[in-house]
């Protein structure tokens, strides 16, 4: 604590001391450089500039060396509009281009700064070159070398030592007294035994976020906060229990006990969408923290749904930009007749895509997802078709869980079947009484059937993590959402060799039929 303390004054104190010196030492040699470049910048120089190329032996280098000689300056550089130099001490850098931007003096400003170039660090002071007419031919730079502080830092150092003796001395002052006020509040604990209880009191202090779970070395319950019963759903008595006990085989707990790593994972607990992290502790145990995602989730789902209308609208940009740059062709063709045929036909494909969805699908929120759906599909070469025998009337309970369950479910239809030739996703609702029955295949490689079971695990998945956030937890929800109304979500084969997922979802209709749609609305 002493040296800190010590070392924390001493450094105060030299910045302090040094800091409107260097400040002052800098501003001095600036103007300098720009008081000798406002002298050199002369209208009789300016009239070397039209004399002929650069040179060595110009009049400009000669009145620049000349110059540079008299004030001691380290270079006089005198540059036309194009940044070129005419003069520099050094003569094989006559002829090229200055190394840095020229184009504040070239626009007629004065400039003062430090910076670095071919002669190395140097303040400089840059100023415009006008003729006799008062036209900017050039610029005038001049540098003055830098100097550095450390003679006058030399000069401090019997001040600088004098600071620090009264810092060290003010800080051994300091120590005694925290070192014995410490001593009574502590009641003369061992650091040793201060050290366990603090790294336990941090772990959990800083690792906490809303619920929090403390495990000891065995992997039993030692404490559960009440954010943590809730979320969980346990009680009290889970303390003092192996954790495998308390919550049972599955994902959550294999989070909590370390068998899967990592920040920020997912689970997903009876309905709610947890994020965990697990911090150990010094004694071999760990503090593991939950946050309630569910509601994130939500409006995650929403944004994925948002994502999905620009990606719609992405590909419906982009092929009507085709068909603009193919109607322009037939028009200066001049194959009118082509043309007007070309544009009926554009218009009855968007029309029949739209009216078959909406004749098949009566809710619209869902019409219009498989409208946009289709779109993205067409974009990356995939058919979406609907089922012939498809019917879905408006009688929905829940919109917005169906939306997310078809989205999730296409979505992984699509990605598994780009690519392969004469992609194809296939969708088919089917009502029976208040049961709705979906069924979503694609062509893709389809699903081994060791694996038909482990898909809809939360985490497991078989795309690369994007930047912005978790996977494998879509059809991981999509199974929640059906068990919530105590249906199925399973995977089979499919028709097209791909994967079939089918998706019964009980009591999803209402007894009532809904208020019609208008036709123009439904479109």
């Amino acid at each position: 604590m002493q040296l800190a303390v010590a070392t924390g004054v001493t450094v105060l104190a030299t910045g302090l001391f040094l800091a409107p010196l260097s400040a002052q030492l800098d501003d001095q040699a600036m103007r300098r450089a720009l008081a000798i470049a406002g002298t050199t910048a002369s209208p009789r120089l300016a009239a070397g500039l039209t004399g002929g190329p650069p040179s060595a032996r110009g009049p400009v280098q000669t009145e620049a060396e000349r110059v540079r000689t008299s004030t001691g300056a380290e270079y006089v550089v005198v540059m036309d509009t194009r940044g070129v130099r005419w003069s520099h001490p050094d003569p094989v850098q006559i002829g090229r281009v200055v190394s840095t931007d020229p184009s504040a003096p070239l626009a007629g400003r004065e400039v003062m700064e430090i910076d670095s170039g071919t002669l190395g660090r140097s303040a400089r002071g840059k100023v415009p070159l006008r003729d006799a007419d008062g036209r900017t031919v050039g610029a005038v730079s001049v540098g003055i070398e830098y100097d550095s502080v450390r003679d006058r830092l030399l000069g401090a150092i019997p001040g600088l030592l004098a600071h620090a003796g009264g810092a060290l001395a003010a800080g051994a002052l300091a120590a005694y007294l925290i070192s014995r006020r410490l001593q009574r509040q502590t009641h003369d604990l061992a650091f040793s035994d201060i050290s366990a209880l603090l790294a336990e009191r941090e772990a959990m202090l800083h690792g906490i976020r809303e619920g929090v779970v403390a495990l000891d070395r065995n992997g039993s319950v030692r404490l559960v906060n009440d954010e943590a019963q809730r979320l969980l759903g346990l009680g009290p008595e889970a303390a003092g229990r192996p954790l495998d006990e308390v919550l049972g085989r599955g994902r959550t707990a294999d989070v909590l006990a370390g068998r899967v790593t990592g920040e920020d994972l997912v689970t997903v607990r009876g309905h709610r969408v947890l994020i965990a992290n697990r911090m150990p502790t010094a004694d071999g145990g760990a503090v593991a923290t939950l946050r309630d995602r569910t509601e994130l989730e939500h409006l995650g789902r929403e944004l994925d749904a948002t994502r999905g209308l620009i990606d719609a609208l992405r590909a419906q940009d982009h092929e009507h930009a085709n068909r603009m740059h193919t109607l322009l062709g037939l028009l200066e063709l001049e194959m009118h007749e082509e043309a007007v045929e070309f544009v009926t036909e554009v218009v009855g494909v968007h029309r029949a895509t739209a009216e078959q969805v909406t004749e098949k699908v009566h809710d619209p929120l869902l019409a219009a997802l498989l409208v946009g759906k289709a779109a993205v599909a067409a974009e990356r070469g995939v058919s979406l078709r609907l089922a012939p025998d498809s019917l879905l009337p408006d009688r929905l309970v829940d919109p917005r869980e169906l939306v997310t369950v078809v989205g999730n479910l296409v979505d992984n239809a699509l990605d598994a079947a780009a690519g392969t030739a004469d992609a194809r996703v296939g969708v088919s609702f089917r009502s029976e009484g208040r049961t709705v029955v979906l069924r979503v295949s694609d062509s893709g490689p389809g699903v081994p059937e060791d694996r038909r079971e482990l898909i809809f695990t939360e985490g497991w998945t078989t795309k690369a993590l994007p930047s912005h956030g978790k996977r494998g937890l879509g059809l991981a929800l999509v199974r929640r959402l059906a068990g919530r109304r105590g249906g199925t979500a399973t995977v089979a084969g499919g028709p097209d060799g791909g994967a079939e997922f089918t998706v019964v979802l009980p009591d999803a209709l209402s007894d009532a039929p809904g208020p019609p749609v208008p036709a123009e609305e439904a479109r």
